[in-house]
């Protein structure tokens, strides 16, 4: 028997349930403070957090054990968070978060397009239907009619 903590599905739904606390959290804490600053004290939040779980945790690995390969496309995947963030939290800053989280979302339809250009990944009908959908479903949501 497979325990939830073993499911992909358990982390995405939490990672969903994360992130949409992250928003109404930012939107609440970003009211009285310029949003790149916001997103420096996420980033040190973050940094503190994960720097306790890997210590307690004893997951440490020696740096000089990842490749070049690795380190290249950690720093890109870094450098896009990076950039995410800054650009979320300006959105949340100047947009109601129950419009601008939606439409942050869209990721989900540029990583399945992407998946399919740069990674090979194959989608169904069915899996294009649910992409097509969401995309639908983000500019329903996020549209002020």
């Amino acid at each position: 028997m497979r325990l939830p903590l073993d499911s992909w599905q358990f982390w995405a739904v939490m990672s969903a349930i994360f992130a949409a606390m992250t928003a109404i959290f930012a939107k609440i804490g970003i009211e009285n403070i310029n949003s790149d600053f916001a997103t420096f004290i996420r980033t040190v939040v973050i940094l503190t957090v994960l720097g306790l779980i890997l210590y307690v945790g004893g997951q440490w690995q020696d740096l000089s054990s990842i490749s070049g390969k690795t380190y290249l496309f950690l720093v890109l995947s870094g450098l896009a968070t990076g950039g995410s963030w800054l650009c979320y939290f300006r959105a949340l800053k100047i947009g109601e978060a129950a419009r601008v989280a939606p439409i942050d979302k869209m990721s989900v339809v540029l990583v399945a397009i992407f998946g399919v250009i740069f990674l090979g990944e194959k989608l169904s009908g069915p899996n294009w239907l649910g992409v097509t959908l969401i995309a639908s479903g983000a500019i329903l949501v996020s549209y002020k009619g």
